[in-house]
């Protein structure tokens, strides 16, 4: 039987259609003719995780950072979201053949206004329950702080009112988005997306404007307490709407002329990005402040991590929770190597040369927990590598080996990482601490690039894709397998080993369980297999949420850090499992189910391409499998 299959870019999901498309003429529904159960059910769904917001407090602890300033907070905005998202999602229609689809009109509007209102509703029952029962004694967050900006500071009946008309609103916002055209849809997200993040990245334009002296531009944009002033808002949002309207063709022509180039011209182009791009890096750290680069070596260190998690999970398949037990390895190798305050064994080595010594330990170790353990599948490899990566911190903190590793008191006085006797990067100057994460990273993608491309590579993804398969083809799984356990202890080792050297000093508590956990969501959020998404991933999860100790942007979240961590893995395994940059090898793999049923429905059969001719009709791409 031969199915449809995706075309380089990926699979194109056939559950809506944008206005304008081939069902543009199909005839509204009636603006009252709602699934009212349905309606019911999500905005139920919507009020209580309203609820949970405001009782995790993160409205009130977020409301002291303003998106517009005296118009929108961050706090406000949080609120603000699931009315627009249920509201959008309840007219959502699924495009299956022989299922009537109806062109978007009021009716979609009604019912985003429905649902969002009841969203709404459960912010206001929550501003009565608070008005006349005290609960603070189970839940800390009852309190009248968040029961007086519920009500803008004006009392319990304004705010359920308040609460039933905005969601209202905003869930019609979110109805309406479905009735425009895909461009104007393209340039409202353009503008949302360009106001926000330019609201979050205020300390990051702050200082690189003061390292370029240009701060009476970037006073004009912001207020001196925080947040876009509303001229700036305005300009931002303007400019955005003409740049997204008027380069909509533009990026897609540019687009579908770098989809075309094959050979020599896309290596060509590949070159030059990264060429660009490493420039930028190179010289971006000069125009910002110590904080700043404080958050690009974060950054670096985190690449580091998910690169070396990416050759074990994203490549070869094998899911390690404990890949924690490798980064801890490197910094104490590390320590005991380089610091003269090491308790038993302190050779006070050069840093390049303690290096070696980190490479070899940690890639014993990582042979050491592989071993026994790789010859397991699914859940019980996962359990075990969670197992190890608890023991390795548990033995650096035991008193069995305090003698070693100084026990809870951990390892101080390490040296920086001596450059060839040239310089001496140490977390005093952040500058040159991202210079050196930056080089390993550099060497870390090379090699990632390098082995996913070769024979070991593709053995990977063989055994990632279905194990027993890849044996029955002569694949020796348990040494590939093992290979890739090695070489992702070997790059997690060199985030560790820097790591010692910037913070000066090694502790068990530096270790959770945490890091493995925060490192997988960083993963699979950018794009498991794909070098560039697990870049993306790590840019945006730890530069803007930071991660499990280290600040990002947005100070404010740090109380919020691990739920917000859950909900994105939550939403990625259910929305796009393939992550934010997707591998086209791992989408596929992912979507195959759905694109083999897809084919079934249209009738993509070999029986029926063969009454027709052997013509397939409607083969996105000319393949077949």
């Amino acid at each position: 039987m031969s199915l449809a299959v995706p075309s380089e870019a990926g699979p194109q999901p056939a559950e809506m259609a944008e206005p304008g498309g081939e069902a543009a003429d199909a005839p509204p529904r009636p603006p009252f003719a709602q699934d009212w159960r349905r309606i019911a059910r999500m905005g139920a769904v919507g009020a209580v995780g309203q609820i949970f917001i405001s009782l995790s407090n993160m409205p009130v602890k977020l409301d002291g950072r303003p998106i517009i300033e005296g118009a929108l907070s961050l706090g406000y905005l949080s609120l603000a979201v699931l009315p627009f998202a249920v509201g959008s999602r309840v007219g959502r229609q699924v495009r299956r053949e022989g299922v009537p689809y109806h062109r978007p009109g009021a009716h979609e509007v009604v019912g985003g206004a429905a649902c969002g209102g009841i969203v709404g509703g459960g912010l206001s029952l929550l501003a009565v329950l608070i008005a006349n029962f005290d609960l603070r004694e189970p839940l800390v967050n009852w309190s009248p702080i968040l029961a007086d900006l519920l009500a803008f500071n004006r009392g319990t009946a304004f705010a359920v009112g308040i609460w039933l008309a905005l969601g209202a609103a905003i869930g019609a916002l979110g109805g309406l988005l479905r009735m425009v055209s895909s461009l104007a849809q393209r340039v409202v997200w353009t503008v949302v997306l360009t106001l926000f993040g330019a609201a979050i990245l205020e300390s990051l334009t702050t200082d690189l404007a003061e390292g370029m002296r240009v701060e009476g531009l970037v006073d004009w944009f912001y207020a001196p307490r925080g947040g876009l002033r509303v001229s700036g808002a305005i300009v931002l949002a303007l400019s955005s709407a003409v740049l997204a309207a008027l380069g909509r063709g533009r990026v897609r022509r540019a687009r579908v002329r770098i989809d075309a180039l094959e050979g020599p011209a896309r290596n060509r182009m590949h070159l030059g990005f990264i060429l660009v791009t490493g420039a930028v890096l190179v010289v971006l750290p000069m125009f910002v402040g110590k904080l700043t680069n404080e958050l690009l070596a974060n950054v670096g260190l985190f690449v580091l991590l998910a690169l070396g998690l990416n050759v074990v999970v994203g490549l070869a398949g094998i899911l390690d929770l404990g890949y924690v037990a490798f980064f801890a390895v490197g910094s104490y190798s590390a320590a005991v190597l380089t610091a003269a305050t090491s308790p038993r064994i302190n050779p006070e080595l050069p840093w390049f040369v303690a290096l070696i010594g980190v490479v070899v330990l940690t890639g014993l170790v990582g042979l050491f927990i592989g071993a026994p353990v790789i010859r397991m599948r699914g859940d019980y490899l996962a359990i075990v590598t969670l197992g190890f990566g608890e023991i390795i911190r548990l033995l650096f903190l035991s008193d069995w080996l305090s003698g070693w590793f100084g026990g809870s008191q951990g390892i101080t006085n390490i040296p920086g990482a001596e450059i060839f006797g040239l310089a001496t990067v140490a977390g005093t100057d952040p500058r040159s601490v991202f210079y050196l994460v930056l080089a390993f990273c550099a060497i870390a993608i090379y090699v990632s690039w390098r082995l996913e491309r070769s024979r070991i590579g593709r053995a990977w993804m063989a055994v990632r894709e279905d194990e027993t398969v890849a044996e029955a083809m002569g694949i020796n799984t348990v040494n590939v397998k093992l290979l890739a356990f090695v070489v992702g202890a070997v790059l997690g080792s060199f985030s560790g080993a820097i790591f010692a050297a910037k913070v000066g000093s090694v502790f068990p508590s530096s270790f959770l369980i945490l890091v493995s956990i925060v490192i997988l969501v960083v993963v699979i959020f950018g794009g498991m297999g794909n070098i560039v998404g697990v870049i993306a991933g790590s840019a945006v999860l730890i530069g803007v949420l930071g991660g499990p100790k280290q600040p990002g942007l947005l100070a404010e979240f740090s109380e919020f850090k691990l739920l917000i961590y859950g909900a994105l893995l939550v939403w990625m395994m259910l929305a796009r499992p393939e992550g934010l940059i997707p591998s086209v090898r791992r989408t596929r793999e992912l979507h195959q189910q759905e694109l083999a049923q897809d084919a079934w429905l249209r009738g993509e059969t070999q029986d029926e391409h063969d009454d027709n001719g052997g013509e397939s009709a409607r083969q996105p791409s000319g393949e077949s499998s």
